[in-house]
């Protein structure tokens, strides 16, 4: 048998899962940034501003549906060939889809072809963030010590809220530096094309790193599977579907306070574009910020219980959705976007580790990514929609009712999850 690789010094590890990461939720949020603020007067038309704004939000969705495709497609090279190569190739999908958005024609040059060929690319930034996150949390947990694998596998966790801090920033600074004209002829290309150099930082990194001890371990003992998205549905599927379901409220979270957030913010409250971006990236910090502490609680209490407590708060919060964001001033508007990006860090950063602690090594890749991205379709991809058809008819209230009622699916397949590992250990 041939000698292992030299093991990757940690420092490198961390980074490669968090520089990569960091640019899949880049590429993913400059497209939610831009769904809401250019795609529905550049690449639909201009006759009902109501209606093209849910047609690019429903473009939004195609990524969630894409997803799992990715998950499936990479998963299988993941858990037979390994981490490294597979994680790479996903890097290059979803680099290649984000910069060719920049270079489509709109709506005026060509037509109908123009969402078509939105969507399109936006299936394959899909496709490729479907393989990227489990590659990713795969890489820092399998090379965790003993008593810190939710510390190691919240690094490529912090990838989420750097990505959006760097989208919106960008966005930012290209509202202060040029005209609304200028930015909607070609100003938000840059975003799409600056992607390149991204990805090139991202590739040099992960192509320095070896394979993690857990898949050496699972090569040397031969016990890769032919087909591990059917071991995964046959054998763990119960478990694939709890721990979607004990993710979807994190989910759904995410997107109301993010795409859904600026949505109503800028269209129904007074806010511009640039005053709601700084709001969001003011709470965006604060995400950032209780990632790591959420992940030292999950070390201490286990990753299960965290979650389940933090649940029962975004379930709390959800009543309060209405009347602080709905108050429509800074203070009010300020601490709702604090408070709730700071939960949503809480729910973000022991995740990934939980998911992947679901599976055995050699379906590892597969079961996390599809549990993942099965929870994405279910708690994130129609979220935004949901929420501006329910806010609309109904009032800000019932969104935060939508809220509360995920966290509390959440909360039960927490406890299921908790039930089913009982039971398979006695």
């Amino acid at each position: 048998m041939a000698a292992s690789a030299p093991a990757t010094k940690p420092g490198t590890v961390l980074f490669a899962s968090l520089i990569g990461t960091t640019i899949e939720f880049y590429d993913f949020y400059i497209y939610a940034t831009a769904a809401v603020l250019v795609f529905p007067q550049l690449f639909f038309p201009a006759s009902d501003p109501g209606a093209a704004t849910l047609q690019s939000l429903a473009t939004f969705a195609i990524a969630f549906l894409a997803r799992p495709v990715g998950s499936a497609l990479f998963g299988h090279f993941g858990d037979r060939i390994g981490r490294k190569s597979t994680l790479v190739a996903a890097l290059l999908t979803m680099g290649i889809s984000t910069v060719v958005i920049g270079l489509l024609p709109t709506y005026a040059q060509i037509g109908v072809a123009a969402p078509l060929l939105l969507a399109l690319c936006r299936f394959g930034q899909g496709l490729g963030l479907g393989g990227e996150w489990g590659g990713a949390v795969l890489l820092a947990t399998e090379n965790a010590p003993p008593g810190k694998r939710a510390w190691y596998g919240m690094f490529p966790q912090l990838g989420a809220p750097i990505g959006f801090f760097l989208s919106g920033a960008t966005f930012l600074l290209l509202g202060e530096v040029m005209s609304d004209e200028a930015f909607f002829s070609w100003g938000w290309r840059v975003p799409f094309l600056a992607s390149a150099l991204l990805v090139g930082i991202g590739l040099y990194i992960r192509l320095k790193i070896t394979e993690t001890p857990d898949f050496q371990r699972v090569q040397a003992r031969g016990a890769q599977v032919k087909m591990p998205m059917v071991t995964v549905v046959r054998e763990h599927g119960r478990t694939m579907l709890l721990g979607a379901l004990a993710a979807m409220g994190g989910f759904a979270f995410f997107y109301l306070m993010t795409v859904f957030a600026l949505t109503w913010g800028t269209t129904r409250m007074g806010f511009t574009r640039q005053q709601f971006l700084l709001l969001q990236l003011f709470a965006i910090v604060f995400f950032a910020l209780t990632i790591p502490l959420s992940a030292l609680l999950a070390d201490r209490v286990g990753r299960r219980v965290a979650l389940m407590l933090v649940s029962v708060a975004i379930g709390s919060f959800g009543l309060l959705y209405g009347p602080l964001f709905g108050a429509g001033a800074w203070l009010p508007v300020g601490i709702f976007m604090v408070l709730g990006m700071s939960l949503v860090g809480f729910v973000y950063g022991p995740l990934g580790t939980l998911l992947a602690e679901l599976f055995p090594a050699e379906v590892r890749y597969t079961g996390a990514s599809l549990t993942f991205n099965l929870a994405s379709i279910l708690g994130a991809s129609v979220a935004p929609y949901i929420a501006l058809w329910l806010g609309t008819r109904y009032g800000l209230a019932q969104v935060g009712y939508y809220l509360s009622a995920a966290s509390l699916v959440s909360l039960a397949a927490l406890v299921l999850l908790g039930r089913q590992r009982r039971s398979q250990n006695e």
